[in-house]
């Protein structure tokens, strides 16, 4: 299920979003100005942020360019919702750091189909589409992975960590990063929680001879291993 982060002031839009997107199938928290958005995710990093331009106080455009220079946030994918359909604003929007743009009045649909295609360009670890490394393939929709006919037992932090590696192949991750994009929460679990779960990923690899795809960066983090004779 995707988080998205909803900052909107006006009450009544932010609670009909809220409530389509949950409708939708999407896990939903609220925010009404720029104070209310950085606590929450400080507290959670979502999957996605919808932000208000006319936020009182501070506006979207000025959280979204925070967001975009803090390595923490720089990877959250954005959607500016607003009134102003200039398209001078909308490039100001864009600029600061927006993944898209979405003028008001807008339909659930259009909204919707905004979102999942942001999230299919910025977040596929979220999609339900398999992915396949090296003969090891994670099917997401049936929370299975395999090595050819070799179901591997994973538990569901071990399934979430090897999905966003696998979806991040070459990267290397921190552990905080880890935190943040499996977990959803840096702040209240140890970064040594993660070598942990390493382990046991590696540990749940090994019948199907692909703990090795596992790489320690030392001093950096963790990162999968796409063999380079893997097919383009």
């Amino acid at each position: 299920m995707s988080r998205v982060l909803v900052v909107e002031d006006e009450t009544a839009i932010g609670e009909l979003i809220a409530i389509n997107l949950r409708h939708a199938g999407f896990e939903v928290t609220l925010a009404q100005d720029a104070g209310q958005a950085q606590a929450a995710i400080d507290a959670v990093l979502p999957d996605l942020v919808l932000l208000d331009w006319m936020l009182p106080g501070r506006s979207g455009v000025s959280l979204a360019q925070q967001w975009r220079g803090e390595a923490r946030t720089r990877e959250v994918p954005l959607i500016m919702l607003t009134a102003r359909a200039d398209e001078r604003d909308k490039i100001t929007g864009l600029d600061a750091g927006a993944d898209d743009y979405l003028t008001k009045p807008f339909s659930t649909q259009e909204l919707l189909a905004r979102i999942r295609a942001v999230l299919r360009r910025r977040a596929p670890q979220a999609l339900d589409t398999a992915v396949e490394i090296d003969g090891l393939r994670l099917d997401p929709a049936t929370r299975r992975v395999q090595r050819g006919d070799l179901e591997l037992k994973l538990g569901p932090t071990e399934f979430k960590l090897l999905h966003f590696l696998m979806t991040h192949p070459e990267r290397v991750h921190s552990r905080a990063q880890l935190l943040d994009r499996v977990w959803g929460d840096h702040v209240f679990i140890e970064e040594r929680t993660v070598d942990v779960h390493i382990k046991r990923l590696r540990e749940a690899l090994a019948p199907g001879d692909r703990a090795h795809l596992l790489e320690t960066v030392r001093g950096a983090g963790y990162r999968l291993a796409k063999p380079s004779t893997q097919a383009a």
